[in-house]
């Protein structure tokens, strides 16, 4: 019998009316949507007999009914559609009034709509919850479910026959299958809980609050909570067509291209979650589920092998186990050294052939032969289980291997060793699991000098998928069971009572890093308190409720905001162990700089209480590896204060330095997991057990490890002090130049320079000078440019003019001490600094003869640079003159090092002289480049270098025809494909040749202005994320037999992200068509006549992948505006987000200005006899602008 529990009466409305709103029929509609306005336009009321106006092709985002959509579309259904049909529903106020339905039949669901073309529906009928059907006579049946029934009546007995048979066979076959993730199914319980994310939200336009559920790539609306625990529903949304984006504090839209569902939650915080848990379902709709599939191919794959939900969608790779999202998470905390986790959907790069296959052999069934051999029923978890039942699980499961199988021979770790050598060689992946797992080292001595690790021996003896598994291992430790460890808490002696209160602003606590300047109006007022290890946080002081509560023992990290980061004066962030962050800030730093301490100290295990004293900017706890012992990660705490990061290191008692800006390298490994640092005595490996907080570490040690401005002592330094930019281009000098005629007297490229110079300064660690990509010249010209612009100078402003008086002295032992004085006197950094400089310059007149630059030479340069005097104080040069000349006596250099600088050289100079004997470097590549357009009189003959780029390329040809660049003019490069009528811009760091050597005949380059390039920068600044999609029109080039592609072009729906373009048949469909790699796209402007292009506005795209296998086809789009922001998406994902460099017009003026304080004009004659140098030299001396007349 049809359910008749709260409808309210409606007469007067004829037979089968067809009748419009959000809920069905059988629920109280007035309760729960406010009445339309009194001018109507809504037409939303169930009231109302009069006929309905049509749909709107997209909705304006009022309130409306969930069934309208776009004309003629449908949401994309979870499965094909089995049946279809117009049937007469009997709603619950009685069998004589019935309202038509269209309604839909699929492998999960029932479902009803207003009319065919609607694209939500009014109910959903989970097949599943379906016990049978029954035919009650006149047409009619009833779809009986556990809790509710339903009355169709169908037009004929015929069609209701049909559609109880196509119901109960359907209803049969479900029964017999397991229960799909997506399809919100009933559990033994009668509850749904496989819902990433659930609770009521407010919709717009409607009175009460709606049940909503976010599971897996679809978000479900119900009635109430009790209809969602039933599994019967309003509708679905797809999110494979939706967009998210945040409105106003607690509001948020959910954007499709039917509807958009405003909702609003309960507080801040919730909306966060929300947006969060929608985010994450869009992903996973737009993810690829080929690999997933075929996991999944294997039957243990299909459940969680920790708590045994269906079709897991996430694994660890070492582990080799398939887990569900929910685990995936708690996997994360226990730490990259002991499971690496990856999802089978969206980290596609990993799922390598070897790899799926290794998941095939091992798998869940395998691997939880070993690590679920003993697990008491009592301890067991299921799809169900709440987070700290499976921390609780996990961390003994995995990190203490508390349920393993044990291999015979656990604890002898020379036999350990020895059976995993006997192991990698055979195809028995469970032994060497059992083995490496219970302690074998997998790095062990195999004794054979040919094969020196298990790695080799695998490879050697052909097993691929065994050396896959080592791979993954290399770093992987063994489960050790700890006496007195505590998942839930890391110390192992009490945290000292620490008591604070007061008003504090606060911002809803996030899942991801702070990426955007906070208003004040986003902060609240909350009244916290820091007592018995809790950080609590109230409304008002008034109340005796906490809003939330944070445990000390769970925070991980805090971090010191610079002020006004935020729309707050002072802002610090909590992070805590489960992977979320608050916010917090007050007007006054003195108050906050008191709570900062009192939540520090509260934290921080008491053999780290040093730090405390540390002005830092961040502090917290991160495991790490150094030392001798690499075996097992340790905990330590960790302070960063200006550039050291201070470490107490578990082992050890007081802190350690490490000074950030004299480090060797600094780099990442593996999926952003380790941070490498690497000082001259050791090197120290800092994993990220935590994404969220050790993301913000990473970021801020690279920042802190940079050059942070424009003094000596703000430079990334070597370990002797001297700032690295320098001794880069020292030593590349001295290895290439110390021969190189006019060495610092000529001047490079003043683009080169530019360039190299920003590089140095921004990171000198990460660039290494190379012969052949760096001219000597341009290192040397950025060597004086970096002294010339250096704040307060080399010699300081302090001490420089004592410096230059020191010239004036007569008795040379008088000058010497004067100088050696004033070298006592200067900063560390500026001292070791000089002394470098000098003693380069020193080694560089020791070859005069060869490079035309004795000491005088040197001197004329590098006064005016040193001092920054711009040739106006000859005694400049005269003090730098002195300083080479007394270069051994003014800097204390005994005997032994200057015989060690002389065998140096004399080793550099062979070592030059037997790599250049009889070899010589090749012609560059000429070629022919057009300007503005292919005319024999725009042709412009230039040489390509191995090294040239296309900016370097567009410069060359404006400079000779005297082209000044404007603001505002984006001059470009560009590769025209005459056969195509295609033209493709040239990014501006693309190298020339390698272009030029794929040329065909009918191509050519040329050079012109990119006349959309202002409007595609104006695009990409004001849109909101990274991808687009659309409908465009799409053709496939024949193959050369003219066989089985597509002869015209035809409407299809993309989306571009960065890392893939995908093709839909339509904009409902779920699977792509086609797929392929955004860096293996080449994409060109224009599609040939021939092809009778649909508009005018179109690309041609060609596709090579790594076999070399090419296809090429054409998209043409509706407006320019269209093409233009596709266009500008393809060249900001395949460009990393440059599409046009942001110095482009200051390197372009700078190439036509000379720098007079780097010696453009000739002071000195480079050749000629000696007695022609010297009097050049004293004329110089008498009057320094005696050479600079009458040029």
């Amino acid at each position: 019998m049809a359910d008749k529990e709260d409808a309210e009466p409606v007469t007067g409305r004829p037979r089968s009316q067809r009748v419009n709103s959000l809920f069905s029929e059988d629920e109280l509609i007035e309760d729960y949507y406010d009445a339309p306005p009194a001018n109507g336009g809504s037409g939303w009321s169930d009231n109302d007999p009069g006929p309905r106006p049509p749909a709107p092709a997209v909705s304006d985002g009022s309130p409306g009914t969930l069934g309208t959509g776009m004309e003629g579309a449908a949401a994309a259904p979870l499965s094909p559609t089995i049946k279809a049909g117009w049937l007469d529903k009997n709603p619950p106020q009685g069998s004589y009034i019935y309202q038509k339905r269209w309604v839909k039949l699929d492998a999960d669901y029932l479902r009803y709509f207003d009319s065919e073309k609607d694209a939500y529906s009014k109910r959903f009928i989970p097949v599943s919850s379906i016990s049978r059907i029954a035919s009650v006579g006149d047409q009619k049946f009833e779809v009986i479910t556990n809790n509710r029934n339903f009355v169709f009546r169908a037009e004929s007995d015929a069609d209701r026959n049909e559609w109880m048979r196509t119901l109960q066979q359907i209803a049969e076959e479900r029964k017999s299958k397991p229960p799909e993730r997506t399809s919100m199914f009933l559990t033994t319980n009668g509850a749904t809980d496989l819902a990433d994310k659930s609770g009521f939200l407010e919709l717009r336009g409607f009175k009460h609050k709606l049940f909503v559920a976010v599971a897996g790539d679809k978000v479900f609306l119900y009635k109430n909570a009790e209809d969602y625990r039933l599994g019967i529903g309003i509708t679905y949304i797809e999110m494979n067509v939706g967009n998210v984006k945040e409105v106003d504090r607690r509001g948020f839209d959910l954007t499709t291209p039917y509807r958009i569902f405003s909702f609003s939650a309960d507080s801040d915080q919730e909306k966060e979650e929300w947006v969060e848990a929608m985010q994450q379902s869009i992903a996973e709709a737009l993810s690829n589920s080929e690999v997933a599939e075929r996991i999944w191919a294997v039957e243990s794959n299909r459940f969680c092998a920790d708590c045994g939900s269906p079709k897991p969608d996430w694994a660890s790779i070492n582990l080799c186990v398939v887990i569900c999202k929910r685990c995936a998470g708690e996997h994360r905390g226990l730490g990259p050294s002991i499971t690496k986790v990856r999802s089978l959907k969206m980290d596609r790069k990993v799922w390598t052939e070897e790899l799926i296959e290794l998941f095939h052999q091992i798998g869940n069934a395998v691997a939880n032969q070993f690590w679920a051999a003993n697990v008491p029923p009592s301890e067991a978890i299921g799809p169900a289980s709440g987070t700290w039942d499976r921390r609780r699980f996990l961390i003994a499961k995995y990190r203490e291997g508390k349920y393993r199988r044990y291999h015979p021979l656990f604890g002898n770790q020379e036999e350990l060793n020895r059976a995993l050598c006997a192991a990698v060689t055979t195809s028995d992946l469970a032994e060497t699991q059992a083995l490496l797992f219970c302690g074998a080292a997998v790095t062990c001595a195999t004794g054979d000098p040919q094969c020196p690790t298990p790695l080799a021996l695998a490879e050697k003896s052909g097993q691929r998928l065994q050396m896959e598994f080592l791979l993954h291992n290399k770093t992987s430790e063994p489960p050790r069971l700890e006496a007195g460890c505590s998942e839930e808490k890391p110390y192992s002696v009490p945290l000292p009572s620490v008591t604070h209160n007061g008003f504090l602003y606060k911002t809803p606590s996030m899942a991801k890093p702070v990426g955007e300047r906070k208003g004040q109006e986003e902060f609240s007022r909350r009244w916290c308190t820091l007592q018995d290890g809790v950080l609590s946080y109230y409304e008002n002081d008034r109340n005796a409720v906490p809003n939330g509560e944070i445990k000390v023992e769970e925070i991980v990290c805090l971090v010191n905001n610079p002020p006004h980061t935020h729309g707050i004066e002072s802002t610090f962030e909590v992070y805590i162990e489960s992977e979320r962050l608050y916010l917090f800030g007050l007007e006054s730093p003195d108050s906050a700089r008191e709570w900062l301490k009192s939540i520090a100290k509260s934290f921080i295990h008491p053999r780290a209480e040093e730090l405390l004293a540390l002005d830092f900017e961040r502090i917290g706890r991160l495991h790490y590896k150094g030392g001798l012992s690499l075996e097992r990660a340790k905990e330590g705490w960790f302070a960063l204060a200006g550039s050291a990061l201070h470490v107490c290191f578990e082992d050890s008692e007081r802190q350690e330095p490490l000074q950030l800006r004299k480090l060797q390298e600094l780099s990442i490994q593996g999926d952003n997991e380790v941070l490498v640092l690497v000082e001259r005595r050791r090197t120290l490996y800092i994993q990220g057990e935590r994404k969220l907080d050790f993301l913000g570490w990473v970021h801020a040690i690279q920042k802190a490890a940079g050059s942070s401005g424009d003094t000596l002592s703000e430079q990334q330094l070597t370990e002797s002090d001297v700032p690295l930019l320098v001794d880069r281009c020292i030593d590349y000098i001295t290895q290439c130049g110390l021969t190189s005629e006019g060495i610092y007297r000529k001047s490079g490229q003043n683009s080169k320079t530019t360039n190299l110079l920003e590089m140095l300064r921004r990171d000198a660690r990460s660039v290494r000078l190379k012969e052949g990509e760096h001219q000597v010249d341009d290192v040397a010209n950025t060597l004086k440019r970096f002294f010339r612009d250096l704040g307060d100078g080399l010699f300081t402003a302090r001490w420089g003019q004592d410096w230059l008086q020191a010239t004036v002295l007569e008795d040379e032992e008088a000058k010497i001490g004067e100088y050696r004085r004033l070298l006592g006197v200067l900063p560390t950094v500026n001292r070791a600094t000089l002394k470098a400089l000098i003693n380069h310059l020193f080694r560089v007149q020791r070859f005069s003869g060869e490079n035309q630059m004795n000491t005088h030479n040197l001197a004329i340069v590098f006064g005016p640079t040193l001092f920054q005097t711009d040739g106006k104080d000859y005694k400049a040069g005269r003090v730098v003159e002195d300083l080479i000349s007394h270069y051994v006596k003014i800097f204390n250099v005994n005997d032994q090092e200057m015989k060690k600088q002389q065998d140096e050289i004399m080793a550099i100079m062979k070592m030059r002289e037997a790599a250049s004997s009889g070899t010589q470097q090749a012609g560059d590549f000429i070629c022919t480049v057009y300007l503005e357009e292919k005319k024999t009189e725009a042709e412009q003959h230039v040489k390509i270098p191995a090294t040239m780029t296309a900016e370097e390329l567009t410069f060359e040809i404006l400079d000779r025809r005297k082209i000044v660049m404007k603001e505002k003019d984006y001059w470009s490069c560009f590769e025209v494909n005459e056969r195509e009528e295609a033209e493709r811009p040239l990014h501006y760091s693309e190298k020339v040749l390698p272009i030029l050597h794929c040329l065909g005949t009918e191509s050519y380059l040329v050079v012109k202005k990119q006349m959309s390039m202002e409007n595609m920068l104006i695009y990409l600044a004001s849109r909101v994320g990274d991808c687009k999609h659309g409908m465009m029109k799409f053709r496939e080039e024949r193959n050369l037999l003219g066989l089985g592609l597509s002869t015209g072009f035809h409407d299809r729906y993309f989306i571009l992200n960065h890392s893939c373009l995908r093709l839909y048949k339509e904009v409902r469909s779920h699977k792509p068509e086609k797929e392929w790699p955004v860096r293996n796209l080449k994409v060109y402007l224009g599609v040939k006549k021939k092809l009778r292009p649909p508009t005018c506005w179109g690309f041609t795209v060609f596709y090579e992948n790594e076999k070399h296998e090419k296809q090429q086809w054409y998209l043409c789009c509706d407006t320019q505006a269209d093409l233009r922001e596709w266009f500008a998406t393809f060249l900001h994902v395949q460009n990393g987000g440059s599409l046009w460099p942001s110095e482009s017009s200051k390197v372009r003026a700078s190439r036509s200005q000379q720098d007079s304080r780097l010696g453009n004009i000739s002071l000195i004659p480079l050749r000629g006899n000696e007695s022609e140098m010297r009097n050049s030299v004293a004329a110089f001396a008498t009057d320094p602008l005696t050479l600079l007349r009458n040029v």
